[in-house]
């Protein structure tokens, strides 16, 4: 008596099986479209990075205007043929803002490292960023402030002592009158560098949009996802100038 040896039945598989194996990439079926998907997930980090970069510059922005047109105007003060004429004061604070002025940015935060630590408690995060960046930015808005006021013309300054004013009111009255347009190009200038230079930020887990473009961008390569943060940010940098073009051409009275 022989034995036929064939191959046995098929058993049909169970419907948990079937929808076990379709659920097998999670509870949907994977996307013909993996790109978008990607910038779907990616959607709540981009707002949260868009969140952290403003932060970053509603606080270096508004500490860089007070500070740096401070400082502006008593360098403009300061120099040789000027209203206060102190040169050795003069001489003091250009060499120190020519000083923080030759550090690169990357260099200057990680040297800050141990300043940073004293002023808030920790060297990482995103308050942890501004500090490099108001104290860089204080002497970069004070030369341009210094730049700004020295375009004033010198006979409204004379014509202003000639009629008995003091040097304060000659600064209120007259140099950040006539300077207003010029000032507020210096703010549309450091905003949108400082946009910038938030990017390198992301080394001290500052966040924002530079460091959210890197790690989704380079590190995980996803190509979408980068071209939309990079678009966002040229956005940005073209609503900044827009605005700041906009109250400089209302502010300047020669236009």
């Amino acid at each position: 008596m022989t034995t036929c040896i064939g191959r046995a039945p098929r058993s049909r598989p169970s419907s948990r099986a079937v929808r076990s194996s379709s659920n097998r990439w999670g509870t949907t079926p994977p996307s013909r479209w993996p790109a978008v998907s990607s910038l779907l997930r990616a959607a709540p980090e981009i707002l949260q990075a868009f969140g952290e970069t403003f932060y970053m510059l509603l606080v270096t922005v508004p500490l860089a205007v007070l500070f740096g047109t401070a400082l502006g105007t008593v360098l403009f003060l300061a120099r040789p043929g000027s209203l206060l004429r102190a040169p050795r004061l003069y001489l003091a604070l250009n060499a120190t803002v020519n000083l923080l002025r030759s550090f690169p940015f990357l260099i200057l935060m990680i040297a800050l490292i141990p300043v940073t630590r004293l002023l808030v408690g920790t060297a990482l995060g995103t308050t942890a960023a501004t500090v490099p960046m108001v104290i860089n930015a204080i002497p970069y808005f004070a030369r341009l402030a210094e730049q700004a006021l020295l375009d004033v013309d010198r006979g409204v300054i004379e014509a202003g002592q000639a009629m008995g004013m003091s040097r304060k009111q000659v600064v209120w009255h007259i140099l950040y009158v006539e300077a207003r347009s010029g000032l507020a190009n210096c703010v549309t200038i450091v905003t949108v560098s400082f946009f910038g230079y938030s990017t390198v930020a992301g080394l001290v887990g500052g966040g924002g949009l530079g460091d959210f473009a890197i790690r989704w961008g380079y590190y995980r390569y996803e190509t979408l996802v980068l071209f939309v943060t990079v678009g966002i940010m040229v956005a940005c940098v073209q609503a900044f100038q827009f605005t700041g073009n906009t109250v400089v051409r209302r502010l300047d009275k020669r236009i």
